[in-house]
């Protein structure tokens, strides 16, 4: 792994018992090879690791080919009951979006822009004190003579007299009162 020979070894022990003296250097013998064996272990286990997803992958590959072999050899009768599953499927996906309260309600929710039809000319004539009159004024106000015409006297005798009605107020200083 290192490639270290016998006399290169030798010459690291020599230099270490220089060093450290005779006292230190078991413990750092010891160091250094629980540090090599802890480095030997993680390798190994990367390794195993390695061949095991190679193992994995090469086995899914072969599923995969299994499986479209077998797709293929296929009597037409079995596909015939795949193909009437598949739509049968998506019949049902289709009908269960088309009926989705979820999206219903999030349809209902959603607003919606106005298409403003009409040329930029028209835009730029249009001042803020034109705007504030148009956006005031209805574009069609019915027509309250003719309402009256079409309705029928009890709807009128009620209309009348629910305008006349009194409505009471509260006042807002006996709710202020502690």
């Amino acid at each position: 792994m290192f490639d270290i020979g016998f006399s290169e070894l030798l010459l690291v022990f020599v230099i270490g018992l220089i060093v450290l003296g005779p006292q230190r250097l078991p413990v750092a013998v010891k160091t250094v090879v629980g540090w090599i064996r802890t480095l030997r272990s993680l390798a190994t286990t990367v390794q195993n690791e390695l061949a095991q997803e190679l193992k994995l992958q090469e086995f899914q590959e072969s599923l995969k080919k299994v499986e479209k072999a077998s797709l293929n050899n296929l009597t037409p009768e079995l596909k015939a009951s795949m193909d009437e599953l598949r739509e049968a499927a998506e019949s049902m996906k289709r009908s269960y979006s088309a009926h989705d309260p979820e999206k219903a309600s999030d349809e209902a929710n959603t607003i919606l822009n106005p298409v403003v039809k009409g040329s930029e000319a028209q835009r730029q004539d249009v001042t803020p004190a034109t705007a504030e009159h148009q956006a005031s004024a209805p574009a069609h106000a019915p027509d309250p003579v003719a309402d009256e015409q079409s309705a029928s006297p009890a709807d009128l005798q009620a209309e009348k007299t629910s305008a006349t009605a009194a409505v009471p107020h509260s006042s807002p200083a006996s709710s202020d009162k502690p």
